[in-house]
């Protein structure tokens, strides 16, 4: 089964695919049900970290997996709704494996795994520019449409720009 290469994000020379794409595959092999369950309340205890338990649904057997979410695994936007993060995570992860896609979803990426892209981006430089103020504007906006973790430390002028240029690239593709 081929995934429509609209529910494909290109994030810095990685492909992931969007939980909007993993649901319409899933539906496609009979998804049946998908359910959640809350395993972890994020606390001061367990460093804000909320866990929960997905299980998909099909007539050739349940899928289940995890799916996690802390303060520093993803955006500020992102942080006061910790549990549907996780939730959408271990969905996700179900699904993947629901639809045989080894493929990384876009909301399981984490805070420190987009950091770590970004750096693999730099330039030899020892030393670049900070983004514009503008440019962090649109950075955060755009990640919150598309509700994306983005990490902004250490970005560049130049890193921000190819961030921008592939996030706008995703945008126009959902629309």
């Amino acid at each position: 089964m081929n995934i429509n290469e609209k529910f494909i994000i290109n994030l810095q020379g990685k492909n992931f695919i969007t939980y909007e794409g993993l649901l319409d595959l899933a539906h496609k092999k009979g998804l049946q049900s998908i359910n959640v369950e809350l395993i972890q309340i994020p606390n001061s205890e367990n460093n804000m970290t909320a866990i929960c338990k997905a299980n998909a649904v099909t007539n050739n057997g349940t899928f289940s997996d995890i799916g996690d979410a802390s303060p520093k695994s993803v955006n500020s936007t992102i942080v006061p709704h910790l549990i549907r993060m996780a939730s959408t995570r271990a969905k996700a992860r179900a699904l993947r494996d629901l639809t045989n896609i080894g493929m990384t979803s876009v909301e399981e990426i984490s805070f420190d795994e987009t950091q770590e892209e970004s750096k693999n981006i730099s330039t030899p430089n020892f030393y670049e520019d900070p983004p514009t103020q503008r440019q962090m504007e649109t950075i955060k906006r755009l990640s919150n449409e598309l509700n994306l973790a983005i990490s902004y430390d250490n970005l560049t002028k130049k890193t921000a720009g190819t961030l921008i240029s592939k996030m706008l690239e995703e945008k126009s593709r959902k629309h």
